[in-house]
């Protein structure tokens, strides 16, 4: 059934006639949005019925239909990523700057919650390259890390911080996606708060935090290094505008992304600033403005600093049998007094400075937590691909048990299923722990995460 025309503010129906989009708030009232997903090669994926392939993102799959996500055990797993198709095209974008990069690089997500974006990067992203994941609003931060646990990856740092702390790292990122808060004009035909949130002060609003987070981050960026800036809006103050002021102000070099003109997208609006914009109607997806800008000068492998390990560090070491949990080639081990985790040696140092700049609330692979005698696997160890094959016992499940299994229900496993600790699995995919005690077995997926019961 077709949704009913929704009520476009006039306002914006007037701005969009004023740069020339006045076909736009008629497809944004009356078009449906795109359902679609982005694969998780790292983990094998998985295949829909009727997908057809986002051209910018061969991991990018449009759906003929919405399942039921919340109720598919692989969505948990982290073999995909629900995000609208647009977004996708960071991914296209890193891996065009990048092609030929022969190093590993440091990336910086500043806005990152809720993952899509990061995650999208991440993966294209080349081999022993790092993300800072960076979100300030609490309860985004929060879902944030859930998301970027689910994907699995080690290489990665989420934090909770302001981006004018973190811009006193001077000089320490090779990409930073400045993926900044905007008056949401993009996801006007999808989302109704958009509609109902949106003015012409919103927008004044939305630019002056525009100007003060770009201004906060440019610092951070190296030499011949990239930001990526991008909305999810129309308006030209939010986008092109933004975009040459950073090249006024500072000098940034204006970089093209070629794309397939049957993609259908559109360049900048009265501007000689290369920039892609996603016009619902004309691209297979909601709306987004991204542009890349180039800091002057030449981008350098990185040479990290040696680590520095405080003299007053007491904290326990970690035992050969945890160490043989994950993939450990290239992994520094850390312990506190309950906590033990791996991270990759080559970003030890960045990690000690971020830890300076913003409260670091997940970073590499979580491995167990300290409770007297007892080593409890950590959950994001279940889902990271850094997991060591055959570290644990594992026991698969069918879809009915493993819906179960994510509402924190009571699953029996099969006799001679050894005690202790073992990984529960659906269709191959990790979904977390339980530990068999011999006549039961707790269920130790987080409470946070559960499914709710319908």
């Amino acid at each position: 059934m077709t949704a009913p025309a929704k009520e476009i503010p006039a306002g914006f129906v007037r701005l969009m006639e004023g740069i020339g989009l006045g076909d736009l708030p008629d497809a944004l009232a009356t078009g449906e949005p795109e359902v679609s997903v982005r694969l998780n090669t790292a983990k094998g994926g998985a295949s829909f019925d009727g997908a057809v392939t986002v051209p910018w993102c061969p991991e990018g799959l449009y759906l003929p239909s919405r399942p039921q996500f919340t109720l598919d055990p692989r969505l948990h797993a982290g073999a995909y990523y629900v995000q609208e198709a647009a977004s996708m095209f960071h991914a296209h974008i890193v891996r065009t700057l990048t092609a030929g990069v022969g190093h590993p690089l440091r990336v910086l997500d500043a806005c990152a919650a809720p993952g899509g974006k990061t995650t999208a990067v991440m993966s294209a992203l080349p081999a022993g390259s790092v993300t800072v994941a960076n979100e300030y609003v609490p309860a985004r931060a929060a879902a944030l890390r859930e998301n970027i646990v689910r994907w699995g990856d080690p290489s990665v740092i989420v934090t909770r911080g302001d981006t004018a702390r973190l811009g006193t790292l001077r000089e320490e990122f090779d990409i930073i996606v400045a993926d900044v808060p905007c008056s949401g004009e993009g996801m006007m035909r999808k989302d109704p708060q958009a509609v109902a949130q949106w003015s012409e002060g919103l927008v004044r609003d939305c630019a002056a935090l525009q100007r003060e987070i770009t201004d906060n981050l440019w610092p951070a960026l190296r030499p011949g290094g990239w930001m990526i800036y991008s909305t999810c809006t129309f308006n030209r103050s939010e986008d092109e505008e933004q975009v040459e002021r950073l090249m006024e102000l500072y000098g940034a070099e204006s970089v093209g992304i070629p794309v397939d003109p049957a993609w259908g997208i559109t360049p900048g609006i009265d501007t000689g600033a290369h920039c892609c914009r996603f016009i619902p109607g004309l691209t297979r997806g909601e709306g987004l403005f991204v542009a890349v800008l180039r800091k002057p000068g030449t981008l350098t492998p990185h040479t990290p600093a040696r680590d520095r390990k405080s003299r007053r560090d007491k904290a326990p070491a970690i035992p050969d049998t945890v160490k043989g949990w994950v993939n450990g080639d290239g992994m520094t081990f850390m312990a506190t007094a309950d906590r033990l985790r791996a991270f990759p040696a080559l970003h030890t140092d960045l990690l000690r400075r971020v830890a300076e700049k913003a409260d670091v609330i997940h970073e590499g692979v979580p491995l167990a937590t300290v409770k007297g005698r007892d080593l409890i696997p950590a959950h994001p160890l279940a889902l990271s691909t850094a997991l060591a094959p055959g570290a644990f016992p594992q026991v698969a499940l069918s879809v009915d048990e493993a819906v179960a299994y994510l509402r924190g229900d009571a699953i029996t496993l099969p006799g001679g299923t050894p005690r202790g600790y073992v990984a529960v699995t659906y269709g191959g995919l990790s979904l977390g722990w339980m530990k068999n005690i011999g006549n039961r077995a707790n269920n130790l997926y987080p409470s946070s995460s559960r499914i709710k019961k319908l």
